[in-house]
């Protein structure tokens, strides 16, 4: 019989996750994804339940990767919050099971799992699309995505400048002294962004916070938030003019307020760029629409689960 539950809260994933081998699993994960082969990934879109009374969503992220025998749940719920409110706008626990015998191998707290994983992914999107000369990174947004995205984004690049910007000085103020490296704080999305060749937009807004008149031709823009048909982080200019990729077509067309209220096509997605069956349109404005993907927790939590394994085992 299988033994109880492997139960691995926040610090012990701090201390097993690192992005170095976290962004290769993603980009391989990414590729077998759009190769839509059931062999390597089974995931449907993620299913929501609304949670209207607390303003938010409750939604489950099942994937079944059978060449490599991970079975995976996510549970997430994540809010709209008011500006300054000190409760969390998502929280997430993520299911490992075995896929032959139905029982949980482990249990996880998913809050940095997703936090890593949608910074990698930015960052891969980062890697296809940038200019090869980026110098200037904008970050919009100060929570805990937006310090993820500043980690393994200067953990990858070399940006000369780094800047950020929140809805409040507070926001900006707390960021700039929590990060290792230097940051500019500005007062305003659009000083932040004019000139920027990368932009990550990483807010809880449900209007447009980036505007296509603001951004430089051939920047890239990773949009993280807005997870919502009707909630927006870009304006249509931005979202007519760019070419669009996305991490699911499927969960972008079902998903997100800015490709389906502005009509913009999705072009491709980062999975088709990696398999080849796509180009990466560097000279170009890009967007890279972020959803996030079962797939991509599934192999982030394998990863912890090897690493708690092979550590367990030498203790």
């Amino acid at each position: 019989m299988a033994g109880p539950p492997a139960v691995i809260w926040e610090r012990e994933v701090e201390g097993l996750l690192r992005y170095r081998e976290l962004v290769p699993r993603l980009e391989e994960a990414l590729g077998k994804f759009s190769s839509r082969d059931p062999a390597e990934v089974i995931q449907p879109v993620r299913t929501t339940v609304p949670l209207q009374k607390h303003h938010g969503f409750m939604g489950l992220m099942p994937t079944y990767m059978e060449n490599k025998g991970v079975l995976c749940a996510k549970f997430v719920c994540f809010y709209k919050r008011e500006d300054g409110s000190n409760l969390p706008s998502t929280q997430a626990t993520v299911v490992l099971l075995d896929p032959e015998y139905g029982n949980v191998k482990a249990v996880m707290d998913g809050e940095l799992i997703t936090r890593m994983r949608t910074a990698a992914v930015s960052a891969i999107s980062a890697k296809l699309l940038m200019c090869p000369e980026a110098e200037v990174l904008a970050i919009l947004g100060t929570g805990a995505q937006a310090m993820s995205h500043y980690n393994v984004f200067t953990e990858m690049f070399s940006f000369k400048e780094v800047r950020v910007w929140s809805r409040t000085g507070q926001g900006s103020e707390r960021f700039c002294r929590s990060v290792s490296g230097p940051v500019t704080a500005c007062v305003s999305a659009e000083e932040a962004v004019r000139g920027a060749d990368v932009i990550v937009t990483v807010t809880r807004c449900t209007e447009p916070v980036l505007f296509g008149q603001w951004v430089k031709p051939g920047a890239h823009v990773a949009a993280v938030g807005a997870c919502r048909p009707t909630w927006r982080e870009l304006d249509d200019v931005l979202m007519k003019e760019a070419v669009v990729y996305a991490d699911s077509r499927e969960g972008a067309l079902t998903e997100s307020g800015d490709v389906i209220l502005s009509g913009a096509e999705v072009f491709a997605e980062l999975g088709d760029v990696i398999n080849g069956t796509k180009p990466a349109l560097r000279e170009k404005t890009t967007v890279f629409k972020s959803l996030g993907m079962g797939v991509e927790d599934a192999v982030s939590a394998q990863l912890v689960f090897d690493q708690w394994e092979a550590k367990s085992c030498k203790s």
